[in-house]
């Protein structure tokens, strides 16, 4: 089967948590993985079955939705969509219903194993944490060991992930590697954001000697633009007549 993009299925993409489109020469095959539920589901599916049969009208299509994490919502069972004059179907997995050891025999379902049906997660994370290890082709160990992190903070702390799973393993993954860059680029943000707050605090404590704990609050919700302007501001007196209407005017 090769991979068949949403774009090829006219109009925009429906939102998912997850999806993959296949396609061989008789079937396109339909997978949306779900954290949680979405009552809009039934609606996503059929439509999905119905831009498929629009671009490839004699393919059959098999359509499966995946649930990740336990829930005793009735949506998780919902797999038909109906409404008068149209019926479609589709087929659910609740992974948490499914036996561990189908998980634990394959390594790209190693991720899977730890949101399968266990009363102890974290024991089968240690035997996921052991396949890994066997793995020959270093890319693939470290994507599984990544991928195995990921779903796992699903259910437990990353604390216990983290020594479960070796962490130098799961740092030669793309997956793993672009996750912490999102991470530094908003620690990055963070800390440009934390030290524009202490320029404007020690302006304002300058210009207006103590500051009321209900203006430091409102200036502690300002955006980065924001505490930027207000520093701008600052420097020019004639800009800035009164602090009050400048915080309310940018609320």
């Amino acid at each position: 089967m090769t991979k068949l993009e949403p774009s090829e299925l006219f109009a925009e993409p429906i939102r998912a948590d997850a999806m993959i489109l296949l396609e061989s020469e008789d079937l396109i095959l339909h997978i949306e993985f779900q954290t949680d539920p979405d009552p809009e589901m039934g609606f996503r599916m059929a439509n999905y079955r119905l831009r498929g049969f629009r671009r490839y009208p004699y393919k059959r299509m098999r359509q499966i939705v995946v649930y990740l994490r336990p829930t005793k919502s009735p949506q998780v069972y919902q797999t038909q969509f109906e409404i008068p004059g149209l019926r479609g179907e589709f087929e659910v997995v609740r992974l948490w219903e499914q036996p561990t050891e189908l998980f634990l025999a394959a390594p790209g379902l190693l991720p899977f194993a730890v949101l399968s049906k266990t009363i102890d997660q974290v024991e089968v994370l240690r035997q996921v944490a052991q396949r890994v290890e066997s793995i020959p082709e270093p890319q693939s160990q470290s994507n599984v060991a990544a991928a195995s992190a990921i779903l796992a903070g699903l259910l437990l702390e990353k604390e216990v992930i983290h020594r479960v799973l070796r962490r130098d393993i799961m740092r030669e993954s793309v997956i793993y590697q672009e996750i912490e860059a999102e991470a530094e680029a908003r620690g990055e943000a963070k800390g440009k954001v934390e030290e524009g707050l202490n320029l404007i605090l020690r302006q304002l404590t300058h210009r207006f000697g103590a500051i009321a704990p209900e203006t430091e609050a409102q200036i502690r919700t300002l955006s980065l633009a924001q505490l930027e302007e207000l520093s701008e501001a600052l420097l020019d007196f004639s800009a800035l007549p009164d602090l009050s209407d400048w915080l309310r005017s940018h609320s």
